[in-house]
């Protein structure tokens, strides 16, 4: 078993992306993230269904941090209310898991 997860978050444009990006890596919250731009998202959000070309992250962490990761993406996230969603890893490669560790001591 491992203590690995990774997180989605997405982000409206490449400028808050990067400022998340950077907190977390900068912080060794995070060991690695992917940016996937051009995402279509379609959601509701209060009573309307709306739509919205995002950037989704894929952040690779370790769920001990995951409560200062969440900290810190609330503060440097321009949504009142991101994304964000940890799923577990249940297994993987062992020398990148031991790499993720290592990153995000």
């Amino acid at each position: 078993m491992t203590d690995a997860i990774v997180v989605l978050c997405t982000c409206p444009d490449q400028t808050s992306a990067d400022l998340v990006c950077e907190q977390l890596l900068n912080r060794q919250l995070a060991a690695c993230i992917n940016q996937l731009p051009g995402v279509t998202s379609v959601y509701r959000w209060q009573g309307k269904v709306e739509r919205a070309t995002e950037i989704q992250l894929v952040i690779k962490s370790r769920q001990p941090l995951f409560a200062e990761l969440q900290a810190c993406i609330l503060a440097h996230h321009p949504y009142e209310v991101p994304e964000l969603l940890a799923l577990p890893v249940s297994a993987g490669l062992p020398a990148y898991l031991d790499w993720l560790k290592e990153e995000t001591p």
